[in-house]
């Protein structure tokens, strides 16, 4: 849908729900760009395949955590890589199959003459059929919480896409592909820690949460909060001090704002001291930590909480909402 269309019907559209699935405005998605692909399982049933190996394995040798693909996984594989051949401007960059979802990187080399969702729709109708050879019953195996699959159809409806940049981005996103496997090990190994908890209420305010909530319970809990205006020199300096508190014991509470701030806590993380983050993004029962922050989690060291729903869309925060959050941290500290 172009931007002036969707202007045209958005006052009728309602109210906006949270999606994955929801295509990026303005976007033609014909032209040249580079795209993470998302697609999930019907019901999530892990039939692609299974986890195997220990999330503390180094990476590349055997143990290390890896997907053991099932025969359907291995013939979606073969489905993916098989839309270079029925759409030659599609390269296939990167594949990471996880036992109920696949994550995929398309590189769109030069202008189609079809929308990119033709592609994904017929590798979801391959996959399909391979589904149904293999599971002959595959139609009354779908899982009740999906009425709809009665065909026997191995996806969900829709899928998620990112449009990523060269460079710095890209290499990003290639290295969480191949970190997928590792990440769901930590996951399982340390359950406790990854479950995302609703309604946890701590000083009158109600999150959800996820990481180690004992933290609450620290009895030195200090609320970041720095000026916008303080010079590279000031932020230096501030990042020492909050260490040397850190290194005493101190769990550091803050939603990172500002740039000082943001500094404070980065140093703390990477210096492996107990943090508790308060996030404006609210979690969904999928929801996990960022890369950045999956060790943190499985070591205990991270408590990441969000005051308000989840929402797709990021909107840059207010005024008002910079000031909620760091009201927030102020009376998480406080709170006995």
């Amino acid at each position: 849908m172009d931007k002036e269309t969707f202007e045209k019907h958005k006052p009728f559209a309602g109210e906006t729900k949270p999606s994955m699935l929801r295509r990026r405005i303005g976007h033609d998605y014909q032209s040249r760009r580079i795209y993470l692909i998302t697609m999930t399982i019907a019901g999530r049933r892990p039939l692609l395949g299974k986890l195997v190996g220990n999330c503390n394995a180094p990476e590349g040798t055997d143990e290390a955590p890896h997907i053991e693909l099932t025969e359907l996984g291995l013939r979606v594989r073969k489905c993916w890589m098989a839309i270079e051949n029925h759409y030659p401007a599609i390269k296939v960059l990167a594949t990471q199959i996880m036992p109920d979802h696949l994550h995929g990187i398309l590189f769109v080399q030069e202008h189609m003459e079809v929308h990119m969702s033709q592609a994904i729709k017929g590798f979801k109708t391959g996959c399909n059929k391979v589904y149904r050879e293999l599971y002959p019953s595959a139609a009354t195996l779908s899982p009740q919480r999906n009425p709809d699959n009665a065909q026997g159809l191995l996806w969900d409806k829709g899928f998620n896409d990112h449009i990523l940049d060269y460079g710095v981005e890209l290499d990003r996103w290639f290295q969480y592909l191949r970190d997928n496997p590792r990440r769901l090990a930590i996951r399982r190994t340390y359950a406790d820690y990854f479950k995302v908890r609703f309604d946890m209420v701590v000083a009158g305010q109600s999150y959800s949460a996820i990481g180690n909530r004992f933290l609450l319970n620290h009895p030195q809990r200090l609320p970041i909060r720095l000026s916008r205006r303080l010079t590279n020199e000031e932020i230096e300096k501030s990042v020492s001090y909050y260490l040397a508190l850190a290194r005493q014991g101190a769990v550091l509470v803050s939603p990172a704002i500002s740039k000082g701030e943001k500094a404070v806590m980065r140093a703390a993380l990477n210096n492996k001291f107990p943090l508790i983050f308060i996030t404006s993004y609210g979690f969904t029962q999928f929801s996990h930590p960022g890369h950045q922050f999956y060790d943190a989690c499985a070591e205990g060291r991270l408590l990441l909480l969000a005051p308000w729903p989840h929402q797709n869309r990021k909107e840059p925060l207010t005024r008002t909402q910079c000031l909620q959050l760091n009201s927030f941290a102020q009376e998480i500290c406080q709170h006995g």
